[in-house]
C-alpha cells in the first residue's frame, strides 16, 4: 500500500526557523526551494496575479493546479503580489526584512529593472542570502543571455554524448540541467547560511547553469584533457556500444563491477572464471583497453538466463546489479512500497494525490511535509498579517486569483517523459 500522509503542523528539519522568499518559477528554482522547505524552512512563494506559469503545465483536476506544479511546490505558502505596483514591492521588501534567503529566476538585468537586485535587497537586510541561477557566470560576457535546459544540455556537451544510433546529438529525456542545478542551488544556499552562522555575513550566491553542468559532465570526461590534451576528452568506457543494460531471457538487468575483486565475482558468476587469468582482463588498465570485448562477453552469457536467475546469482556474488524498470512500473515496485517512497496525501482542493517522499534522512532533524502545494494566493492574508498588514491593506494588495476564474482543465493523458522535457525545459531568465 502507498503510505497515506497528511500535512503536518510543526517543522522538524535542519532549516527549521529560517524564512525563504521564493520568486522562482518553472523547474530549477521551485526544485531548490522545495528542498529547502522539505528541510524545515518557511518558504513563502511570491507569485504574480497570473501565478507560476507551471500551474498550467500538464493535467490537473482544477485550473492552476497542474501536476507539474504540484510535484515541486509542497512545503510553501503562496502569496500574490503584483511587483509592478509600488505598494506590492514595498510589501515584498517588508517580507525581505524578515527573511534569511531570497531566491529568484531572473537574469541580472531583469532583476535590476524590477528593483530586486542584490544591492537593493541587501540595503533592506544586510544578513540575507540572495540566490539565483542564471544561464552563465555573472562576470562574463553572457551574463544576461537567456538560457533554458535544452540550450545548456547542448552547450555543456551533454547532448553530444547522448547521440542516437545515427550519430545525431539528442537531449536527455529529462530536464536534467534544471533539476541538477536546483539541487546545487539548494546546497549552495545552505553553505552560505553556514557561513553567515559563523561570521554574521550575508552574501550573493550565483549558480551558473552552464559552468555547473560543465563540471558535472567533465568529472569523468576530462580524461586526457586533464593532461593538457584538448582532443582527448571523453571517458572511453562510457562510449562502449556494449555499455547498456544486458538483455536476459525475459527482460534486462544492469550490472557494474569497478575493481579486481568485483570482476572476479562477476566472471565467476557467469561461468567464465578462466578470464581472470586472461591478460586482456586481469587488471584495470587492460580491461579498459578491451572493454568492448569484455562487455560483449558479459552480454553473451547473461542473455541465456532469466532476470530472476541473474538477480539471485549476482546477489550471492555481492556485486551491484538491478533490473531495468519502466516508468509505469515504479509505483508498484515492492521495495519502494516497503520504504514508503510514494506517499498518498489528501489535498483540500485537489483530492487524493501521490507524491514522492523526502529522500534525505537525518537522524536528529528529519524533514517533513507541513504544507501541501498551495492554491494561488492561499496564504496572502496569513503571511502579510504576520508582517503587520491589516485585513483592509491586504485586500488592496492582493490581486484576484486569475487561475480561479478559468474553467478547470479537462483531464488529459499524462505526457511522456519526452514531452515533459520539451514542454517544461528550463528556467526562464526574464
Amino acid at each position: 500500500m502507498i503510505m497515506v500522509q497528511r500535512a503536518m503542523e510543526k517543522a522538524t528539519g535542519p532549516l527549521t526557523g529560517l524564512r525563504v522568499i521564493d520568486l522562482t518559477i518553472n523547474v530549477l528554482g521551485p526544485v531548490a526551494t522545495q528542498i529547502l522547505g522539505d528541510m524545515g524552512a518557511d518558504v513563502i512563494k511570491v507569485e504574480p496575479p497570473t501565478g507560476d506559469q507551471n500551474r498550467q503545465n500538464g493535467p490537473g483536476r482544477n485550473a492552476g493546479m497542474s501536476v507539474f506544479y504540484l510535484i515541486m511546490n509542497r512545503n510553501k505558502r503562496s502569496v500574490v503580489l503584483d511587483l509592478k505596483k509600488e505598494e506590492c514591492m514595498e510589501a515584498l521588501m517588508k517580507l525581505v526584512e524578515t527573511a534569511d534567503v531570497i531566491v529568484h529566476s531572473m537574469r541580472p538585468s531583469a532583476a535590476a529593472r524590477l528593483g530586486i537586485c542584490y544591492e537593493k535587497i541587501r540595503a533592506r537586510n544586510p544578513r540575507i542570502i540572495y540566490a539565483f541561477a542564471p544561464g552563465y557566470r555573472g562576470d562574463g560576457p553572457y551574463k544576461d543571455m537567456p538560457a533554458f535546459d535544452d540550450v545548456i544540455q547542448g552547450e555543456s556537451g551533454l547532448a553530444a554524448i547522448n547521440r542516437d544510433l545515427d550519430g545525431r546529438p539528442r537531449y536527455f529525456p529529462t530536464v536534467i540541467v534544471d533539476k541538477f542545478c536546483g539541487y546545487v542551488l539548494a546546497s549552495s544556499i545552505s553553505m552560505a547560511l553556514l557561513h553567515r552562522e559563523r561570521t554574521g555575513e550575508g552574501q550573493q550566491v550565483l549558480v551558473p547553469m552552464l559552468e555547473t553542468m560543465l563540471q558535472f559532465n567533465l568529472f569523468e570526461h576530462m580524461w586526457e584533457g586533464a593532461l593538457g590534451e584538448s582532443s582527448g576528452l571523453g571517458y572511453t568506457r562510457m562510449f562502449s556500444p556494449h555499455r547498456r543494460p544486458y538483455a536476459t531471457l525475459d527482460g534486462y538487468i544492469c550490472l557494474l563491477a569497478v575493481n579486481d575483486e568485483q570482476w572476479r565475482r562477476v566472471l565467476t558468476a557467469i561461468g567464465r572464471p578462466e578470464l581472470l587469468e586472461d591478460s586482456r582482463f586481469c587488471r584495470m588498465t587492460e580491461r579498459m583497453r578491451n572493454i568492448n570485448e569484455l562487455y560483449s562477453i558479459l552480454g553473451d552469457a547473461i542473455c541465456k538466463r532469466t532476470s530472476a536467475y541473474w538477480e539471485k546469482a549476482f546477489a550471492e556474488a555481492d556485486v551491484p546489479h538491478g533490473q531495468v524498470r519502466e516508468l509505469n512500473e515504479l509505483m508498484n515496485d515492492d521495495y519502494l512500497r516497503e520504504t514508503g517512497f510514494f506517499q498518498k496525501v489528501e489535498h483540500p482542493t485537489e483530492g487524493s494525490l501521490v507524491m514522492t517522499s523526502i529522500p534525505v534522512q537525518f537522524s536528529a532533524s528529519p524533514g517533513n511535509v507541513r504544507y501541501l502545494p498551495p492554491n494561488l494566493g492561499e496564504h496572502s492574508q496569513e503571511v502579510l498579517a504576520e508582517i503587520g498588514y491589516s485585513t483592509e491593506q491586504i485586500d488592496r494588495l492582493s490581486a484576484p486569483r486569475a487561475a480561479s476564474t478559468q474553467k478547470p482543465a479537462p483531464p488529459s493523458p499524462s505526457p511522456s517523459v519526452d514531452s515533459l522535457a520539451i514542454e517544461s525545459a528550463a528556467q526562464p531568465r526574464s
